[in-house]
């Protein structure tokens, strides 16, 4: 069993949080609910005191009734009034503590949730989708559930001081009984608070790969059938899900002992003051009715008495289930900024000088890479796979941080620019373009916020009668999530119109017809060249059609630039693009006039 434990390893951002800090962050996001907090509470004490007043008024009723006493039907009625008047307290404080958690919650759901959106690419390189939607949703419901007790627990705290506070006014000696169990009750929330913590943060981490595996099983499953591996993906459920039920039952274990051991205490009192009261009782010095109060008040504080010590073991798993959730929050980038310089007008020059870059502890990408494009260039980067290709684009975009060098755009430092505001003028066409669930029309407005419907019939009127000949859909047309109903190419004319709508000034475009029929490419590569004009471009190029017609060739190799051309330069060479152009780029020209003959006949 130790073994299987051994795989929930917490994720590289994890960080060990002393309880007092994570109360104080708890404590620190309950400031804005002060007043119903305020309000909570004086409903607290106000249904503890007449929880408290009902038994001494029976106590009072059974001692007038023995001594010939007329009061029994004011004091029924004093009983009802008081017990109705406590609930409706208690109710009041119900839904305060509803809505205290509910806003809390909401608020740490949309810090976590800012906080995973936020973080870098390497962030989300490392961390699987599953794992991080656990610490969004799975962490932060734990944690609504667990503060919702935390908040009944104090108010049954305040009931137990106000009647504990009694029973001493009423007889010492009762109130000594008591106070002689409470330390044991204490002594088994500690013994059992760190078993019960670590039991906890092990539930969450393997609620986490359970998620994880049940997230990549179904965005993969369409491969996974075309393979025949379904049964693989049984299996890896099987796996992470008996690992669930080993914690869950571990943890049920751990449960199963505190609650006997807190029983036993709990008859062990009830003894004591059976017997001690008992013997009050017989020889006059405590009456019938005191006696009754005693034994109805144990009744009372019992239960809130077990529960805090049970508490602890389950106040554990919220302060586990925070820690998650605060460590994702409290998680950096790698990708950091030293400053926020406006970007006003954006020309579009990118120059990088000496530049390292690795994945991770790997072996470097770019090694003192060395390269300039200037302002409304365009440059298409070639190579074999590996190469850095998509690296190059990717540090443009900045989404990952570079270890050395320097890389400038207009002569500025891009670390130093605004991030958002630089990103907002750029433009990104991926090899499979994200498509949203919503209208067509959305989608496209993803781009630009605040852009109207003329302005986005606007850009798709910019890609012509290719749009209306491959995009069957009206622009009020709801969309699947994942665009599950278009193709690839599909796909990518929606990613053009996007950067029609938006104008960017640096257009990164990674093989924008990758997976276009020569008719549609046709059509795309025109308004390309209409997009292309007049602002600086970087094409990630694995297709023949797309580096004939560009500025200057940038031929990669091994993290460097070993070559740099037109075309026709280039390929007379005799040098890497002469290799790279015989090995790959020449039989496109077979295989694509084949296409083009094809799609002309049919």
């Amino acid at each position: 069993m130790s073994d299987l434990f051994a795989g929930l390893h917490p994720d590289d951002y994890d960080r060990v949080y002393r309880n007092r800090e994570l109360i104080a962050r708890i404590g620190h996001r309950l400031r804005p609910g002060t007043r119903r907090i305020a309000l909570a509470v004086v409903l607290t004490v106000g249904a503890s005191i007449l929880t408290s007043a009902v038994p001494v008024a029976i106590a009072r009723m059974i001692d007038q009734v023995r001594d010939g006493s007329h009061l029994t039907w004011t004091i029924s009625a004093f009983v009802i009034v008081a017990a109705a008047a406590a609930w409706a307290m208690n109710w009041g404080r119900q839904r305060l503590i509803a809505w205290l958690v509910g806003d809390l919650v909401l608020r740490l759901q949309r810090e976590v949730a800012e906080a995973a959106l936020a973080r870098d690419a390497s962030f989300h390189d490392r961390h699987s989708v599953g794992k991080v939607l656990s610490r969004v949703t799975g962490d932060t419901e734990s944690f609504s559930a667990v503060m919702t007790l935390t908040l009944n627990f104090f108010s049954q705290m305040v009931l137990v001081v106000v009647l504990g506070s009694v029973v001493f006014a009423v007889d010492p000696r009762l109130g000594l009984i008591l106070l002689v169990v409470t330390p044991l009750l204490v002594g088994v929330a500690l013994l059992f608070r760190r078993i019960a913590r670590v039991a906890a943060l092990r539930t969450r981490q393997v609620m986490a790969q359970v998620n994880s595996t049940v997230h990549e099983s179904m965005v993969g499953i369409l491969i996974a059938k075309s393979f025949g591996r379904e049964e693989s993906l049984y299996q890896d459920f099987r796996r992470v899900n008996r690992l669930s039920y080993l914690v869950y039952v571990r943890q049920g274990l751990i449960y199963t002992v505190i609650l006997p051991v807190l029983t036993m205490i709990s008859v062990l009192g009830t003894a004591a003051l059976l017997v001690g009261g008992g013997s009050l009782a017989i020889d006059g010095s405590l009456s019938a009715g005191d006696w009754y109060f005693a034994l109805h008040a144990l009744g009372l504080l019992w239960l809130p008495l077990t529960q805090a010590a049970s508490f602890w073991s389950l106040f554990q798993q919220g302060l586990a289930a925070s820690e998650r959730v605060f460590a994702l929050i409290d998680s950096e980038d790698s990708v950091r900024q030293t400053a926020a310089e406006p970007v006003a007008d954006l020309r579009g020059e990118i120059e990088i000088r000496d530049l390292r870059f690795g994945y991770g502890s790997g072996a470097p990408v770019f090694d003192r890479l060395n390269l300039r494009i200037a302002a409304g260039e365009t440059v298409a980067v070639v190579g074999r796979t590996g190469a850095g290709k998509s690296t190059l684009s990717k540090l443009v975009l900045r989404g990952y941080e570079f270890q050395q060098g320097a890389l400038l755009i207009d002569g500025r430092d891009i670390r130093r620019l605004d991030l958002a505001e630089y990103r907002h003028r750029l433009g990104v066409v991926p090899q499979l373009p994200f498509i949203f669930a919503g209208t067509l029309a959305e989608n496209i407005a993803y781009a630009r916020p605040g852009a109207d419907r003329a302005d986005v019939q606007r850009a798709v009127d910019q890609l012509g009668e290719v749009w209306a000949r491959c995009i069957p859909f009206a622009l009020d047309d709801q969309m699947a999530s994942l665009g599950r109903e278009l193709s690839t190419g599909q796909r990518q004319l929606i990613a053009l119109a996007r950067i029609f709508l938006k104008q960017p000034a640096i257009l990164l475009l990674d093989e924008p017809t990758a997976s276009i029929d020569p008719l549609t490419e046709a059509g795309i590569q025109q308004a390309l060249t209409r997009l292309m004009a007049d602002r600086t471009v970087l094409v990630i190029a694995h297709r023949l059609a797309t580096i004939r017609h560009v500025d200057r060739l940038l031929v990669l190799d091994h993290g460097r630039v070993v070559e740099e051309g037109d075309f026709d330069t280039l390929l007379a060479a005799g040098g890497h693009f002469t290799d790279l152009y015989a090995s790959y780029y020449a039989h496109q020209q077979t295989g694509r006039e084949a296409e083009q003959r094809q799609w002309t006949r049919s």
